[in-house]
């Protein structure tokens, strides 16, 4: 069998999502894809790799690269989420900078405008969250942007990332954007992502739906072990995915509110993390977490480096 001939006008490249920490840039990633490749949760600073997810089209094949929201850091690690963000820009064809539409434009977007004003590549403007913003306040709204954007002449488009409002419209203005070129991946492959990382993910998701307060931000995820397990008996049909993870903490309070009394927290966490992996791996699931101890982890750069954070990845 073979593939269907792309169009002569077929386009294809890289899009950056650029935006302050918890304005739904995983969200719209995960929106726009059509299936979860991106954490989210309602804590800032969510997203700490450099995800690319991949919409293929029949008119072109984007590559988004969902980045670490802008701030200004408070340790090593925030420092190279946001190096890692901002190295981003250089290496894309095209940046969409999602702003919380549903809220008046702050001094850390207007950081962000200025910054994306230094580069020569073409930007698109994301108003998410519109749906939120009550009619009798839009007209408001849209005078406050349209100051933030004076300078500029980016498109502006309203969307919502989690209902989908104006994603289509949003994802026909990013294709018409990037040059032409052949696909880049192979048109059924969602992320690029290598499934440990992803699993590491979904742990650190559950942790931070479930923990407040210091924990979130304390933690990282390994994954020890992936391993087949084969079907046990007769008629037992397919085997299991063992995984074995570890959960770092800074602190042994924090390890102590991660297990939870008599290990409730912990169990919480792996049911609901063992849930999602069964989905992206498609087949059952056995979990077993471990909680480790690292002090300050955040401020060692060996460390970071062991656990990925290199700031340009």
């Amino acid at each position: 069998m073979h593939a269907t001939p792309l169009p002569e006008d077929y386009r294809s490249g890289f899009i950056a999502l650029i935006g302050r920490p918890n304005v739904g840039k995983s969200t719209l990633v995960n929106q726009l894809v059509g299936e979860k490749v991106a954490i989210t949760s309602p804590v800032a600073q969510t997203t700490r790799n450099r995800l690319r997810a991949i919409l293929t089209t029949d008119v072109a094949q984007m590559v988004l690269v969902d980045t670490p929201g802008i701030h200004k850091p408070h340790h090593l690690l925030g420092e190279r989420l946001v190096k890692s963000a901002r190295s981003a820009i250089g290496e894309v064809d095209l940046v969409v900078l999602l702003l919380e539409g549903c809220e008046r434009p702050g001094r850390g977007d207007a950081f962000i405008v200025n910054l994306l004003q230094q580069q020569s590549l073409p930007v698109l403007v994301a108003l998410n969250k519109w749906d939120k913003l009550a009619e009798e306040h839009r007209s408001e709204a849209e005078e406050a942007y349209a100051a933030l954007l004076q300078e500029t002449n980016w498109p502006v488009h309203r969307c919502s990332a989690l209902s989908g409002d104006g994603c289509a419209e949003l994802t026909a203005a990013m294709a018409a954007q990037l040059p032409l070129g052949p696909q880049l991946y192979p048109p059924e492959m969602v992320s690029d992502q290598p499934e440990r990382v992803l699993l590491g993910e979904l742990i650190r998701e559950q942790v931070l739906l479930h923990t407040r307060e210091e924990v979130p931000h304390s933690v990282a995820v390994t994954i020890d072990r992936v391993e087949e397990l084969p079907a046990k008996g007769k008629g037992k049909g397919a085997g299991r995915t063992a995984v074995l993870a570890t959960v770092l903490v800074e602190r042994k309070s924090q390890k102590g509110i991660l297990i939870g009394k008599g290990g409730a927290m912990l169990k919480t966490i792996g049911q609901g993390a063992r849930l999602q992996m069964q989905v992206l791996i498609d087949g059952p699931v056995y979990l077993e977490l471990f909680v480790k101890v690292v002090p300050d982890w955040r401020s060692k750069p060996a460390r970071l480096a062991e656990l990925g954070y290199t700031g340009d990845q």
